[in-house]
């Protein structure tokens, strides 16, 4: 057994694409030997800018003989299957056997050198290497056929033991010698072999471990800092990023003028980690250092004095640039900022920035003003809107877009603007992610509510939905941002209301107001499960539109209103799934029609999920499915009441005197929204039900009994379908 060393040098790989390159290779390369029936005990990965490589250990020098069993066609099939099944394997008939007039070939194949194997793998993998972006260079570049590489492949190292397995691919050989740090060790450096990869390339300033880079920047970024009593602001990926930079990381502590910390800090945080690739520091306050912490890449002779004063004079400048940005924008007004945005195209068909603007400012007023979102006043909630998108024109936003909301909260509170405007302008993209924090504050929750409902909305009503995997306009995440706010802040509203007034405020004055109750009323057929293709949106738009020219367009606006409604409810499965929460209880309560009210949906469903993994809720779905298809199977679809004409068996007197008792405790509760207590006056029913179908004939002989026992078991269901509609439960 003996381990194999490969390395792939090239010119410097983007640090972005060194971690999975390196977890690329040895995967391929398991890949590759996996098919001549070799495994390695482990593999070793290691990836610098300059280099990808990998250690294969105890590996053995000869692969094993295999055989191999193919089954063939029978030997009554036409003589063309056998020649194709011999071709196949490679034999001829009388290497066959016959086994029970089945034909079968077994393949026997010897062992091979694992150099062998090795030298037609490497060159497999180089060529099928999945870059992201990759090029071709050289006089071979003419040809298509020529190989394709991140950058220009300079030289492999392939060490078998002591023994080096000879590759060659583009005229580019294998060979002992690889190379060290550019500027330390720049000359070749002879390998042996997967025992003294490492350590030889660490003698020539090259650590081939990026997890070892990784935790050398870390900690001495730590120790810079806190030697001028500062602390690093974690960052994860940028110590991955400056480890993928560098071959032998040398961190530095730099500083900068104070009086640049007038600027906000969240652009001095990215102008230090975007432009610059700089660790950014607090004080023992906790406010942003004027100081950095850049990586180098060698060990300088003067301690790093150049570095830091050329990395200080590039920074100086851009921070210059962002003190300039900050003061000319501060010079115009948000107000002034916003009717830029009449310039600025939102989507070609939803007109411009500006006209999304008008919509989310009507809809932030309507959300307070209808007491949805309670305890905001309608004139901040609308100002802040109409400002939320004004520092898009801005040059520090054009500089940094990732600031598109937070420049906005600084220049509204520049020029005086009320706190909670402030924070609604700056706040109003949130929660963007599922990670993300939901803001209270009652202005910044109906702007941001608002701002998702549009975008939601009229891209529907243009026919923009998302489609499998293409969500160009992040819909979705819209959608799961507005169900979120409405969730975890408690907003009351039902889907059907809230879907209305968005279009009821982005259509404006095309919706007589007289004819709101109707199409809420078609609206609310979506509950009942009626399929989309029932629904006429030109016959609806021609109720609302103020004039015929107006009807097209109000019919796409219809329509999207009507296929939003399944687009939430399928975004809502999709959280709740993460959260733990069955999809199709979430259906069982949605079928009942009418409950669209997600603080109180969400409600019922929990309370349903944890009734039916006790023992009384599995059984009374039991109950519940057996009584179901009986009413199916009969044709019952309501229950009727039937006067008793005869003295009812013990176990059917019990069932009604049960049903008495539950129904309207479960009817009180549900309207007290008490969903655990409409559980537990269902859960009384499980006995009575067993012990019903136990000793209770319900397809009598006799008319009237069989009547009344139908009409009983579909009391029991219509009891049952107060809370959840159990059919849609499975299991």
């Amino acid at each position: 057994m003996t381990d194999f060393l490969l390395e792939l040098r090239c010119e410097e790989i983007p640090a972005r694409m060194q971690l999975k390159a390196s977890e690329d290779l040895a995967r391929l390369f398991t890949e590759e030997l996996a098919k001549a029936g070799l495994k390695p005990e482990s593999i070793d990965s290691f990836v610098t800018p300059r280099r990808l490589a990998l250690v294969a250990r105890n590996l053995p020098l000869e692969t094993a003989a295999v055989s191999e069993e193919f089954k063939g066609p029978r030997t009554s099939a036409p003589v063309q299957a056998l020649e194709g099944f011999l071709r196949k394997t490679g034999l001829t008939q009388d290497q066959l056997e016959d086994r029970d007039g089945v034909w079968f070939a077994v393949v026997n194949k010897p062992g091979r050198a694992t150099a062998q194997v090795l030298a037609e793998a490497v060159p497999t993998v180089i060529r099928a290497f999945p870059w992201p972006k990759s090029m071709r260079w050289g006089a071979a570049s003419q040809t298509t056929e020529s190989l394709r590489w991140v950058r220009p492949l300079q030289g492999i190292v392939a060490i078998l033991g002591e023994e080096l397995v000879d590759i060659e691919i583009e005229r580019i050989r294998s060979g002992y010698a690889t190379l060290g740090h550019r500027f330390h060790h720049p000359g070749e450096i002879t390998i042996g072999g997967a025992h003294d990869y490492a350590e030889k390339l660490r003698a020539c300033h090259v650590i081939v471990s990026h997890q070892e880079r990784q935790s050398i920047i870390e900690a001495r970024a730590a120790e810079a800092a806190a030697a001028h009593g500062y602390t690093v602001i974690e960052d994860k990926g940028l110590v991955a990023e400056n480890a993928g930079l560098t071959e032998w990381p040398v961190p530095l502590l730099g500083d900068f003028d104070p009086a640049f910390l007038e600027v906000p800090p969240e652009v001095i945080q990215l102008t230090l980690r975007i432009n610059q690739k700089y660790f950014v520091l607090r004080d023992a306050s906790g406010k942003l250092a004027p100081a950095f912490i850049c990586t180098a890449n060698i060990e300088a002779k003067d301690g790093g004095a150049a570095i830091i004063a050329g990395n200080r004079k590039v920074l100086a400048a851009r921070l210059s640039d962002a003190r300039f940005f900050w003061e000319q924008d501060r010079k115009t007004k948000l107000e002034d900022h916003a009717k830029k945005l009449e310039r600025i195209t939102f989507h070609e068909k939803l007109g411009t920035v500006a006209d999304k603007v008008e919509r989310v400012a009507k809809l932030a007023r309507w959300l307070v003003e209808e007491g949805i979102v309670k305890g905001a006043d309608a004139d901040q909630a609308e100002q802040a809107a109409r400002f939320a998108k004004a520092d898009l024109v801005t040059e520090m936003v054009g500089e940094f877009p990732e600031l598109q909301g937070i420049m906005g909260g600084y220049y509204a509170r520049a020029e005086g603007l009320p706190g909670v405007v402030a924070d609604a302008i700056r706040d109003h993209y949130k929660p963007v992610g599922q990670g993300d924090e939901v803001l209270t504050a009652p202005v910044t929750v109906s702007v941001s509510l608002a701002d998702k409902l549009d975008t939601i909305m009229s891209f529907f009503s243009i026919n923009e939905q998302p489609t499998g995997s293409r969500d160009p306009f992040a819909l979705r995440r819209a959608a799961l941002g507005s169900l979120r706010l409405i969730q975890e802040l408690g907003l009351r509203i039902s889907f059907v209301k809230l879907v209305l007034g968005t279009v009821q405020e982005s259509v404006g004055q095309r919706v007589r107001a007289a004819t709101v109750p109707a199409m809420e009323a078609d609206l609310r057929t979506l509950f009942k499960h009626v399929p989309l293709g029932d629904i006429d949106p030109q016959a609806i738009a021609s109720r609302f539109a103020e004039a015929p020219e107006l009807q097209a367009e109000m019919e796409k606006s219809v329509r999207g209103m009507f296929e939003i409604i399944p687009f939430l409810i399928d975004r809502l499965k999709v959280q709740q799934k993460e959260a733990g929460v069955r999809h199709d209880l979430i259906d069982a309560v949605f079928a009942l029609g009418g409950e669209d009210d997600l603080v109180r949906l969400l409600a019922r469903v929990t309370a349903l999920q944890s009734f039916i993994a006790t023992d009384d809720g599995a059984n009374l779905l039991a109950g519940y499915k057996r009584a179901a298809n009986i009413l199916k199977k009969e044709g019952v679809e309501t229950a009727e009441k039937v006067e008793l004409t005869y003295a009812p068996e013990q176990a059917e007197a019990d069932l009604i005197a049960a049903l008495d008792a539950a129904e309207p405790r479960a009817a009180a509760a549900v309207t007290a929204e008490d969903f655990e207590g409409a559980m537990a006056a269902l859960a009384t029913l499980r006995a009575p039900i067993d012990a019903f179908f136990e000793s209770v004939t319900v397809n009598d002989a006799d008319p009237a009994k069989r009547s009344a026992r139908l009409a009983l078991l579909a009391r029991v269901r219509d009891a049952v379908h107060a809370v959840a509609d159990f059919s849609k439960i499975t299991g």
